[in-house]
């Protein structure tokens, strides 16, 4: 940031004081609520984020310096605000997918052709003399992926690719579902030419999404977990080394005056506490 651009000390005061004034509102409002999905504390979380947010950009553009929390930001919906009462209901689905064996997708998409010249019909596509019934499509369909990829989805519902998805060459990435709630059905062909621009996110009821970024965060607690039980087994471990066991022959040596050892130390392993993190403020270790 230029020296021109940089902020003053007194605008940085002014946001530390806009932080603490949102503070006040969000814990007025929580003490106020009205039920679990009070609007007013909403409201005031999203000010109190909004203004904690400003005030860590002002601070480290400032002084070079961070603030010891993090508030989460706004991955999921806002408020539900639709119909109490739907009449009617829009599934918005999307899946993403990568083409990782193309040749796979090709020669799919050429055996569908090759049963059903009719698959690879196009609109104002020229017809083949050579497949009667079909187009000049079908013919190049095995050597190009876009054209097998119109074949592909032509023949399959988007459910069974999603369940043959590796029958096809594709690789599955994101997807999420939404069920929004309307006051009455739209008339016929209204939204077809723009599909997706009426989607209203305070009009969806639930939503499901799939994505790696979930596995990721189990793979990393299951890591945890197993360096803890690590951590446990060596504690067993040493503690079994002063473990000894008394054999027979051990005892008959007894007999002859030698001195035995008959105790044992189990070790119990290593426990584990904490407190609860904050659900709105949560402390981190931010890098620049």
């Amino acid at each position: 940031m230029s020296d021109a651009a940089q902020p003053s000390a007194a605008e940085v005061r002014a946001a530390a004081e806009a932080v603490k004034a949102a503070l006040d509102r969000h814990l007025d409002a929580v003490e106020r609520r009205s039920g679990e999905d009070d609007a007013a504390v909403y409201a005031a979380f999203d000010e109190l984020a909004a203004a904690a947010e400003a005030y860590d950009e002002l601070l480290y553009d400032t002084y070079d310096e961070v603030t010891p929390f993090e508030i989460p930001g706004s991955d999921g919906l806002p408020a539900y605000a639709g119909p109490e009462e739907p009449s009617a209901l829009s599934v918005l689905i999307r899946r993403d997918y990568t083409v990782v064996e193309p040749q796979r997708l090709l020669s799919q998409a050429q055996r569908i052709a090759d049963l059903d010249p009719g698959s690879a019909t196009e609109p104002g596509a020229a017809q083949s003399p050579s497949r009667p019934g079909g187009n000049a499509a079908a013919a190049v369909v095995g050597s190009s992926v876009h054209a097998a990829l119109g074949v592909l989805f032509g023949e399959y519902e988007p459910d069974e690719i999603a369940t043959r998805h590796k029958e096809f060459g594709l690789e599955e990435g994101d997807s999420t579902l939404w069920v929004a709630a309307a006051e009455e059905p739209p008339e016929p062909g209204e939204w077809l030419a723009a599909p997706f621009e009426q989607a209203d996110p305070q009009s969806v009821v639930c939503r499901f999404d799939v994505s790696s970024v979930f596995d990721e965060e189990l793979d990393f607690e299951d890591e945890s977990d197993e360096d803890v039980e690590g951590v446990e087994d060596v504690t067993d471990e040493e503690d079994d080394e002063d473990l000894v066991v008394v054999s027979d022959e051990d005892e008959d040596e007894d007999t002859e005056g030698h001195e035995s050892t008959s105790g044992a130390r189990r070790g119990t392993g290593n426990s584990r506490g904490g407190a609860a993190a904050d659900p709105e403020l949560e402390v981190v270790d931010r890098e620049r």
